[in-house]
């Protein structure tokens, strides 16, 4: 078992350098371009940038606990850009990697623990246990959120360098967890950016819509394939300008700022996936 851990150049401002991209029409097997690599960050819920063979060499498959995981080249190495879910425990994280003739391997990283903020919550009891024809929408819901977040399309992201899909204050949620009546609940898996009703909601990068609709939870929701299990979601919106299979390029607008589903206020979610795992969006954005 090899040990490998890759970090990517940054500017004084933290920002990841732009590199060379293919556009969404490449194939992966075929795919030696840079892509703009996110931040690394060891951690439940972070990035690790792991490299898995030699840039020379047909692309490997790498996939991690059964899932695709990206890879594209960096220094002349096939790297894996590989999301960690939420649930990582600390230790030795492996990757299974299959190279184009058939011979397998592992390559690994270490990832460190990371103490996310819980709240403990006292309400009443009908704002924590759904009726029985609401757990029976959400669940549909559930399988159908978790299809397209773990999608994975044969071709290379454009950038993984995001633009902010509106402008506000972003919350730091990412990774809390609330605990309602002793009942501890799915920790946030998302950023929520504080912006006006109404504000229009733009695509941070191109890529193809794989979703569209009015979720229990989420309210309106689209999802957006930027190609090898890079998904972007955004919910709560009061309108929705896209459906699925629209192809849209960075800047277009796809919907607006609301306040439907379960929320208190206007404003977006943010979420942004790798291999499944809803990772935090703030490695994809410049700062804020």
């Amino acid at each position: 078992m090899k040990l490998s851990r890759i970090t990517t150049p940054r500017s004084t401002h933290h920002r990841p350098v732009v590199l060379a991209v293919a556009l969404l029409s490449a194939a992966i097997p075929h795919q030696a371009a840079l892509a703009a690599l996110p931040q690394q960050s060891l951690v439940p819920g972070g990035v690790a940038l792991i490299a898995v063979g030699d840039g020379k060499e047909p692309a490997p498959t790498v996939t991690f606990a059964g899932k695709r995981v990206l890879t594209t080249t960096q220094d002349g190495k096939w790297i894996a850009v590989l999301g960690l879910p939420l649930s990582t425990k600390p230790g030795r994280v492996s990757v299974d990697v299959q190279a184009l003739g058939g011979s397998r391997d592992q390559h690994s990283v270490v990832v460190e623990d990371k103490k996310y903020v819980e709240q403990r919550l006292k309400v009443a009891p009908g704002q924590v246990d759904l009726a029985p024809q609401d757990l029976e929408r959400v669940d549909v819901e559930q399988k159908r959120i978790r299809e397209s977040l773990g999608s994975f399309s044969p071709v290379l992201p454009a950038t993984f360098s995001l633009q902010p899909p509106v402008s506000g204050p972003r919350s730091s949620s990412y990774g809390l967890r609330r605990v309602f009546n002793g009942q501890p609940r799915a920790p946030h898996s998302g950023m929520d950016i504080a912006a006006a009703l109404g504000t229009p909601i733009l695509a941070p990068a191109d890529g193809k819509v794989l979703d569209s609709g009015e979720f229990f939870f989420n309210g309106g929701t689209v999802f957006i394939d930027h190609g090898s299990g890079f998904v972007t979601m955004y919910c709560h919106l009061s309108q929705t300008d896209v459906k699925p299979g629209d192809v849209v390029r960075a800047g277009q607008i796809i919907g607006k700022v609301g306040a439907t589903g379960r929320v208190t206020g206007p404003h977006l979610h943010f979420g942004v996936t790798l291999n499944g795992a809803l990772v935090d969006p703030a490695l994809f954005l410049p700062p804020p």
